[in-house]
């Protein structure tokens, strides 16, 4: 085990909580690059955005800024869908490949979000249910089968597609996270738990811990943008490394 995994995943837990985020695709890029076995790295990862989104959520539903009426669709859809995508059983190539791929999809829609006040948004008066629900079946599948929360694919593509205030963007995506990680854990419990290092995961998720606190009460002030555009970066350059070391064909 690399004791330096441990800042990492202090850091990136801080730096998410700033935003609503749990972290799960930065955590999962870290420990594919660092060998971590994939069964355990899924559960990890999940355990990990649980902690570190819940304290998030609390703080959305304390100052009202979840829209139950637009969420619930999206939420609802996605549960039987990311418990479908973590009950799969994919060999570890495919896994790894899949996850390359996500990365760089979230790369892609991470750097086109555009800088957005809290209520900028022109929202219409009704947004589709079926829509909502088509997206959050659809990103809850993968979020279970690659083994994050989400949210990381989920808030670009409702900023691009204006379906709320900024605000209670970031309050779905939270309960987003908070849900399918859960989801993703029950459904991957049976066949992961064998396979774990529980004192490894328990170390990482203490760190997560006290990095999402951290991050909750002291980086508000930060410019989520920012903060995204980086991430961007680095999730594109982690998706890179993860095809690299399983699609030979990328080098040849």
């Amino acid at each position: 085990m690399y004791w330096e995994l441990y800042l990492f995943f202090l850091g990136i837990s801080f730096v998410y909580a700033a935003v609503g985020f749990g972290g799960g695709s930065s955590y999962l890029a870290l420990l594919a690059i660092y060998g971590m076995p994939y069964l355990e790295l899924r559960l990890t990862v999940l355990v990990c955005n649980v902690i570190v989104v819940t304290g998030s959520v609390f703080v959305h539903l304390r100052v009202g800024q979840l829209n139950w009426r637009r969420t619930l669709p999206l939420v609802a859809a996605s549960v039987p869908m990311a418990y479908l995508g973590a009950v799969v059983k994919i060999s570890q190539h495919a896994f790894f490949c899949i996850l390359g791929i996500s990365l760089l999809a979230a790369a892609v829609l991470l750097w086109m979000e555009k800088k957005t006040e809290p209520d900028d948004h022109d929202v219409p008066e009704k947004k589709p249910a079926v829509k909502s629900a088509i997206w959050g079946s659809g990103i809850g599948f993968l979020s279970g089968m690659v083994g994050i929360g989400g949210g990381i694919f989920l808030s670009p593509v409702l900023n691009l597609a204006r379906w709320d205030t900024a605000k209670k963007i970031a309050a779905t995506a939270s309960l987003f996270i908070l849900v399918n990680s859960i989801v993703g854990i029950a459904g991957q419990w049976k066949q992961s738990l064998e396979n774990v290092d529980v004192v490894r995961m328990s170390s990482l998720c203490m760190m997560t811990l006290i990095g999402g606190q951290m991050g909750a009460n002291l980086a508000i002030g930060w410019e989520p943008l920012v903060i995204k555009r980086v991430t961007a970066i680095l999730v594109l350059i982690a998706g890179v490394n993860v095809l690299a070391k399983n699609v030979p064909f990328i080098w040849s």
